[in-house]
């Protein structure tokens, strides 16, 4: 057995035999003296069982036909075999980890660009160099995550190995765009989270992904798809990200804990942008695609919009707001809406 072969050797039943096997091996022994005359008669995987393991002998003058083995003598030999492949499948278990640390250095070293750069591509192998760090007892993880809420299954998947994580004593604080906070399974996770720990806030500018690891390695994505990231170990370029990026995005970004109610603040922006869009002529499903939020809290929102202008559809609020950025460029929610707040109403060309 080669080492692909034991790599590859799968977890086996308890049993030595299939119900399948041991019942044709004692027709064979019970029916017919101990002869197989023919293997087509029987169900070849069965039969084929019954050969690998020895308890049936090809006949020397008839490879079709075969003849029991005793079991007892069998047995014995097949412990000792498998005892010692079991003591070396313990042994290459536990010099793995030491025999591939080489190679996993050679692998993970900084060397396809000008040496402080590891490029890594395909998503899979990422998130296993992401896992790698983190696993790797790391002190301090900071994280940008731009994009609306995630998946209620990739929050849920995700969910135990954070708590791991943060039970490791790792100080971790993210970044979350505004409109998870209208998400509620984001709420829950985050509720949870932040329960034993882990710090959120949600800024509504846009920023790209980022995710620094003890302010020695940073992960920023290299091309637009996220199927290339660039694990950067450059200490002078990690220090810009951390403090000039990450820290400076933290202190405008506010605080999330889970909780339903949505500060005023992030109702206020939010609407800002949906008013700048509406008058720019993007469509409602672009809209709630470029905010990350569903199409019915779009609708929400532009409903709670045309009570706050005292309008009744939609054609009717486009004109008032259209109307104000025709008179002095800007408009202002009702003063005695609880979002009054002056906005700017400049149709934007790049919208």
């Amino acid at each position: 057995m080669n080492a692909r072969e034991q790599a590859a050797v799968p977890v086996r039943r308890s049993e030595a035999l299939s119900p399948a096997a041991r019942e044709l091996f004692l027709r064979i022994i019970n029916e017919r003296s101990g002869h197989l005359e023919n293997r087509q008669e029987f169900d070849e995987e069965t039969v084929e069982e019954l050969v690998e393991i020895g308890l049936l002998v090809p006949e020397t003058d008839n490879p079709n036909a075969f003849v029991a083995a005793d079991p007892a003598r069998l047995s014995s030999a097949l412990s000792t075999r498998w005892q010692h492949q079991a003591l070396d499948l313990l042994s290459r278990a536990i010099s793995v980890s030491s025999d591939f640390s080489e190679l996993a250095e050679k692998f993970h070293a900084p060397g396809q660009s000008d040496g402080v750069v590891e490029y890594i591509r395909g998503k899979a192998l990422i998130n296993q160099r992401v896992h790698q760090l983190i696993n790797a007892g790391v002190r301090e993880a900071l994280a940008m995550q731009p994009g609306g809420p995630r998946p209620p299954e990739m929050l849920a998947a995700g969910l135990e190995e954070d708590l791991k994580t943060i039970g490791r004593g790792t100080a971790t604080r993210t970044i979350y765009h505004a409109s998870t906070r209208y998400h509620q399974p984001t709420r829950d996770y985050v509720a949870t989270l932040s329960a034993v720990g882990w710090q959120f806030r949600t800024l509504d500018e846009p920023y790209t992904r980022l995710m620094i690891f003890d302010r020695r390695v940073a992960v920023i994505p290299a091309v637009d798809d996220m199927s290339l990231a660039a694990f950067v170990h450059d200490q002078s370029v990690i220090e810009f990200l951390t403090e000039e990026v990450f820290e400076r995005s933290w202190g405008r970004a506010l605080e999330f804990d889970g909780e339903r109610t949505v500060p005023q603040e992030v109702v206020s922006r939010l609407r800002q942008t949906i008013i700048d869009l509406l008058l720019s002529g993007t469509n409602h499903r672009v809209i709630a695609r470029r905010l990350g939020i569903s199409e019915r809290t779009l609708a929400r929102h532009i409903a709670e919009m045309r009570e706050e202008y005292n309008v009744e559809s939609l054609f009717q609020l486009g004109y008032v707001l259209g109307r104000s950025a025709s008179a002095d460029g800007v408009g202002a929610l009702p003063a005695s809406s609880p979002g009054a707040m002056r906005m700017s109403l400049v149709r934007d060309p790049h919208a």
